[in-house]
């Protein structure tokens, strides 16, 4: 059933999810083709937004500092699995792996290499203010608009 909360902290996240996807960009090297990652990624933010921290808000404060920690961490976690799939996906067209065991292994082994990317002061600086912000807009929302 849709709620304002579930509105505002899909929102939030896919306001974050594009914004943090900008600050990743200026870690990686310029000749790098992004193609749609920030949209993918905004996309990914809102579907964590609603499902993960939407259905939570409404809590109280201290839960809502853990509710938004626990969408942000989702969200990078989604975001990272669905790149890693995708770059494993484009390597495998081009036949770089033997098998599909190789493959999907692979999987990991790239998302291990854009973890350590987001690894960074300014990347969890971000991370704790949109967390932060998340989960107060979102149980700010459960609060007022029932």
């Amino acid at each position: 059933m849709p709620t304002a909360a579930k509105a505002v902290a899909a929102l939030c996240l896919a306001v974050f999810g594009y914004l943090a996807s900008e600050l990743v960009k200026t870690l990686l090297p310029d000749i790098t083709n992004f193609g749609r990652f920030s949209e993918f990624n905004a996309a990914i933010g809102a579907f964590v937004g609603w499902i993960v921290v939407g259905t939570r808000a409404g809590r109280g404060t201290k839960d809502a500092i853990a509710n938004g920690l626990t969408g942000v961490a989702a969200l990078i976690f989604w975001s990272v699995f669905f790149h890693s799939c995708l770059e494993m996906f484009q390597l495998s067209m081009k036949r770089r792996f033997d098998g599909p065991v190789e493959a999907f292994s692979a999987i990991f082994e790239i998302g291990i290499e854009y973890g350590a990317i987001l690894i960074n002061p300014m990347m969890i600086a971000a991370f704790l203010v949109g967390a932060l912000l998340t989960g107060y807009f979102a149980e700010y929302a459960a609060r007022h608009w029932k």
